[in-house]
Parts: C-alpha cells; sequence; structure tokens
C-alpha cells in the first residue's frame, strides 16, 4: 500500500538532509506474482456466469478483448513507470501532463471510487459465495445483509491497521490462483474422459443485434477482471531493476492472467451450459458440482470467499488512504485526514469510504452493476493515463525509458473511451451509480476550496505518495 505519510502535520526536513527512499528489495519474479495477484480476484470468480449471459458459449471472447484493450494500455503505463520510476499512480501522471488541480483532483477520486465499487463488488460475491458453498440459501435481502456485516469487518481490519508485504501478497495470490487451477483442472479431466461439450465454447447466443455488441457488452463486463495491473507502477521505488524490469515483467503478468482467465472461461462452459452458468452469482461454484459432484464444495467455497474477501480488503484500504491523502493535499475537507490517536489509522477516512460501500451494497447491490461501475471508472482513467502519455512526450528525462510506440496510446484512448460509452450497451444505472460517486467528489472539493480560501490555504502540489494511491484489485 502507498505510504501516505503525515508529513502535512509535520515539519520540513532540513533541505540538505535528503528524504529516504524506498527499499530496492523486488526482483522480477517477486513483481511478476504481485501482478498477477492483483489482476486475479473477484472478476473471473463472480461474472464468468453474467458474461456467457450476454455472449453464450464463447464466453471467453469478452475476457480475450479486455486483455487486449488493457494490454493496450499497460504499454502507456510502461512508458510513465519506466519514465517515471517512482511510486505514483494516474493522478500524479494526469498532474504531470496538465497541471490543473481539478482534473487531477477527480482523476484521484474516481480511482478511490472504483475501489470502493470493486470492494462492494467483492462483499456481494462472498455472501452469495458462502449462501451457496454452504447451503444457507440467503435470501436477495439475506445476501445484502451479510454483505453490510462483511464490509464492516473490513472497516474493523482497516481501522485495526493492517501492514502488507510482498511476501503476503505472494501467499494471497497462490490461494486466488489454486481455485482458478481447480477449474481448469477438473475442466481438462471432464473434456479427457468425455463429458461436457466442448463443443459450446464456440457457440454464440443469438442476438438481433449481431455478434458484436453482445461481444463488446459483455467485454465492458469482463474488462473488470482484468483491472489491477495498473497498481505495479506503485511498485517502481521498491524494485531493484524498474527500467529493465517493468515491460517484461507487466507483458508476461498480463499473457499469464489472459491465458488462465480463457481456461477457466473453456472449463466453465464445457461443464456447464450459459443459461445455467448465467444464473446467480456464484458460476465457479456449478463448474466444481457439474465436473466433480464428489469434490467438497465447501472447501472450493472458502478459497473463493477468500479470493473476493482480499480483493475486498485491499480496495478499502486503498481508498481510504487515498481520501486521507487528498485530505492533507487540501482538497478534501480536512476532517477526512483525522488520524486515530493510539491505532494511527484514518479513521474518519475509513468511517467515510465505509459508508459509500454500505449505500452501495444496499441501493446498487447486484454484482454486474457494482463491477461494471468499476470498470467503467477505470476505462475514464485509462482514456486520460493514454492521452498523458502523449502531452508528456515533450518532457524529457536523462536516464533511457521505455517509449510505446506512438500509435498503441492513440489507439488505447479511442479503445477505453469506446468501451466507456453508452453505445456499447452499459447498463444505465453504472452511469448513474459513477455520477453519483464522482458527484459527491466534486460537492467536497468545492467546499474544501471555500474553506481553503476563506483561510488563505492554497491546495499542495500533488505529492506521489499521497495523490498517486492505488487503483483498485479486481
Amino acid at each position: 500500500m502507498t505510504d501516505l505519510s503525515l508529513n502535512a502535520a509535520t515539519p520540513a526536513a532540513p533541505a540538505a538532509e535528503a528524504e529516504p527512499s524506498l527499499k530496492r528489495v523486488l526482483g522480477p519474479w517477486l513483481l511478476l506474482l504481485f501482478i498477477i495477484g492483483d489482476i486475479l480476484g473477484t472478476g473471473i470468480y463472480a461474472l464468468t456466469g453474467q458474461v456467457a449471459n450476454q455472449v453464450g458459449g464463447v464466453v471467453w471472447l469478452p475476457f480475450l478483448v479486455a486483455f487486449m484493450v488493457a494490454l493496450i494500455t499497460a504499454f502507456s503505463y510502461l512508458e510513465l513507470v519506466t519514465k517515471y520510476p517512482r511510486a505514483a499512480g494516474a493522478a500524479l501522471y494526469t498532474h504531470k501532463a496538465f497541471g490543473i488541480h481539478f482534473i487531477t483532483f477527480i482523476v484521484a477520486f474516481a480511482v478511490m471510487c472504483s475501489g470502493i465499487t470493486s470492494a462492494s463488488t467483492a462483499s456481494r460475491a462472498f455472501s452469495a459465495n458462502m449462501s451457496s458453498a454452504f447451503g444457507l440459501n440467503f435470501s436477495t435481502f439475506g445476501i445484502t445483509i451479510t454483505g453490510l456485516v462483511f464490509m464492516a469487518l473490513v472497516a474493523a481490519v482497516n481501522l485495526r491497521g493492517v501492514g502488507e508485504s510482498v511476501k503476503t501478497n505472494v501467499v494471497l495470490t497462490c490461494i486466488e490462483l489454486t481455485g482458478l487451477l481447480i477449474i481448469i483442472f477438473i475442466g481438462l479431466w471432464a473434456i479427457g474422459a468425455g463429458q461436457g461439450d466442448v463443443s459450446r465454447a464456440m457457440q454464440f447466443k443469438a442476438s438481433d443485434t449481431g455478434l458484436f455488441w453482445p461481444v463488446i457488452a459483455a467485454t465492458t463486463l469482463a474488462f473488470f477482471a482484468m483491472v489491477g495491473f495498473e497498481d505495479s507502477v506503485n511498485m517502481a521505488e521498491e524494485c531493484k531493476n524498474p527500467t529493465g524490469d517493468f515491460p517484461k515483467v507487466l507483458l508476461a503478468g498480463l499473457l499469464i492472467t489472459a491465458a488462465i482467465y480463457v481456461l477457466v472461461s473453456i472449463s466453465s462452459i464445457t461443464l456447464v451450459p450459459p443459461e445455467q452458468l448465467g444464473e446467480g452469482e456464484t458460476p465457479l461454484l456449478k463448474v466444481v458440482q457439474a465436473g466433480a459432484p464428489n469434490f467438497p464444495i465447501w472447501i472450493f467455497g472458502f478459497i473463493t470467499m477468500f479470493a473476493v474477501a482480499n480483493t475486498a480488503l485491499i480496495n478499502m484500504l486503498m481508498a481510504s488512504r487515498l481520501v486521507y491523502g487528498m485530505s492533507r493535499e487540501h482538497v478534501l475537507p480536512p476532517v477526512l485526514g483525522k488520524v486515530h490517536v493510539t491505532r494511527r489509522t484514518p479513521y474518519v477516512a475509513i468511517a467515510f469510504t465505509t459508508l459509500l460501500a454500505f449505500a452501495l451494497i444496499t441501493f446498487v447491490g447486484e454484482v454486474p452493476a457494482l463491477g461494471g461501475t468499476t470498470a467503467l471508472l477505470l476505462l475514464c482513467v485509462f482514456t486520460v493515463v493514454n492521452v498523458a502519455v502523449l502531452v508528456l512526450r515533450k518532457d524529457r528525462v536523462e536516464h533511457a525509458h521505455f517509449r510505446t510506440p506512438t500509435f498503441l496510446p492513440i489507439l488505447g484512448a479511442l479503445s477505453c473511451a469506446f468501451l466507456a460509452g453508452p453505445w456499447t450497451g452499459r447498463a444505465m444505472i453504472q452511469y448513474r451509480v459513477a455520477g453519483v460517486l464522482i458527484a459527491v467528489g466534486i460537492v467536497l472539493w468545492v467546499i474544501t476550496m471555500l474553506v481553503n480560501r476563506s483561510l488563505g490555504v492554497k491546495p499542495d502540489e500533488p505529492e506521489m505518495a499521497t495523490m498517486g494511491g492505488k487503483g483498485p484489485v479486481n
């Protein structure tokens, strides 16, 4: 997690004393596991069935298209992270490119909101999997209540204080990966035994609009499963060789996760027809039950719940710290920057982000709407980042860095903007949810600016440790 120091509350260090840099401990293998762990998560566990609802048997195709769009944007991130190899993020790149505080704030707040919507998606998936795996048969109301209780527990852990480490991430990645490998193995075993129907993987769902638009609509959901790769830019200062390692490691991580997603999709649709896979919010549990009926379903349920719980915790940690950081930069009300005296955690920011999550779980609820909103917010952020790459070409740095071919940022900006548009068939509730969240941010920003003006306080220049933040883990 990005360090959000209390430098606004402490005196500046003497000019002669250099600020200590982060310890460079990450080699290529640890960085690869970090990237894979950030991408894997709630998306593939919860949305496979919803993607099948859109396209039928070719459920793997939207994940592949989403991978291509993510890959193009990853090239833009590679240029920026090797050009500015620090613990940074989309908001920093935006400020370097455009130098407008309000635009920087909107990008940072959108990243924060995407973390909350991602965590809310994970909360819903957690309660749905608990209901199915343990035969509890929760009603819709029961799933909502369980999701709220789960989010309250996440807030309690967040308030107590959680230190992240790469070694912990390795363990969590292995658990998440184990669940997906179980699905792949069950699928391959069933295919080898002549079970299931592999031909379903090439069957499109009948549609009056042809094949293109259903795939695009499904891609807007599948994209949620590919986000997380952008988090790795926050580890740049802790990499032994960021300029040399990042390009090959980030691309390798994307390729590996894309291959896993395609294999999981094919295994799933081979064993479970698309109309059944798309029912409910626990698609992969159905795959295990169909392909390995003797496999203890509660074990896979625990793996799934652990994977999505990890997603929720990391995203709520990110969101609360980013709100805290923006408060310290004088672009959100100062009350949001208060720190608990004993726990040393940003308790007001934690309460604020948790209340937003409660509202999303209660009034939005459904996994497609929450996951789709996460993807929508990040597609907008990625559009800005792709444009920022082109604007920052005029900013020369002394060291050698990765340079993406010019047509890729252009293609990335166009593809991300296209997938964010209403013509894709994206549900309007996603725009309403995103609009309300951003509106909340704008209101808080206006209030803060008025207070700052009355007190004669100017917003600080966005610091890498505070305004950069982390994107959501899906």
